[in-house]
């Protein structure tokens, strides 16, 4: 049998194409396929009765949808049994818009208890005040610059949040909150709601027991040995991008988040529901 010969160079061109095809399929499952993450943070002044209370974290989806509706986003939410959830800033950006937001919102809160804090790109697409009409509609608790006390087991803690440095201009300010939540007693327990890791240094001495962000989208892509790579704002290797760090008073819980705002795709670093237990030492 003759056999056929192939033009030069052809061999080159097919393995460049199944490359090609080859990393496409990596950055489709990389951007596509959630992971749900399991953290536990332990604190002696954790009341007994919030003992095993786990709180959903939902970070940076800017819009993007896992499935039609979100239906898988909202089935790995219900998956993971939560006593509540938050959301913690830039739920839609100003490349979607926010008419998917009603139908998630009513779904999450039949779900769990579901609290919400403004994220940078709601304020800056001029979002507010129809994000927040859709938060009230929903029954969700949008926290800002309040906070709302939860009780479970005859024992309470505060949940507190504020509202992104791109809100207004005379807005309370984040030591305002705390000087409310001081005057409730220094012996309660509480958590800060707060989308920018990156005022981690602002929000870490405000006496909270555990701050929990999101915004630095794990640093776009995760490599070995790095806590990201890149930053939201396009900086290299930006600090507080995923997990706990204890660089200052109060512990800071970051998640990787959802979606994405810059056009570089995630890669090593897929898309997060975080799960954070409370644990009582």
């Amino acid at each position: 049998m003759k056999k056929i010969k192939l033009p030069k160079g052809t061999k080159h061109v097919v393995c460049f194409f199944l490359v090609l095809l080859l990393l496409s399929a990596i950055l489709l499952w990389e951007n596509n396929s959630l992971s749900v993450e399991e953290y536990t943070f332990s604190s002696a002044r954790l009341p007994v009765g919030f003992n095993g209370f786990r709180i959903v974290q939902l970070s940076d989806l800017h819009g993007k949808q896992f499935g039609k509706d979100n239906s898988r986003l909202l089935a790995a939410v219900a998956d993971c049994r939560p006593d509540c959830i938050v959301i913690t800033g830039d739920l839609a950006d100003e490349h979607v818009g926010v008419d998917f937001v009603p139908a998630l919102l009513r779904a999450l809160t039949a779900i769990a208890p579901t609290y919400y804090v403004s994220g940078n790109h709601e304020w800056a697409a001029h979002l507010f005040p129809s994000l927040k009409e859709m938060l009230t509609d929903a029954g969700v608790i949008y926290l800002n610059n309040t906070y709302a006390s939860l009780t479970r087991g005859g024992d309470s803690i505060l949940l507190a949040g504020v509202d992104d440095p791109n809100g207004y201009a005379d807005q309370k300010t984040p030591a305002q909150l705390s000087a409310e939540i001081e005057a409730e007693g220094d012996s309660l327990f509480w958590i800060l709601l707060a989308h920018r890791n990156s005022e981690y240094g602002t929000y870490g001495s405000l006496g909270a027991d555990l701050i929990v962000s999101g915004h630095a989208h794990g640093g776009i892509i995760r490599l070995p040995f790095t806590d990201g790579l890149l930053g939201t704002g396009g900086q290299f290797f930006p600090n507080w991008t995923n997990g706990f760090y204890y660089d200052y008073a109060t512990p800071l819980f970051v998640s990787r988040g959802l979606g994405g705002s810059i056009p570089v795709p995630r890669l090593f670093n897929r898309p997060e529901v975080a799960v954070l237990t409370l644990q009582s030492d």
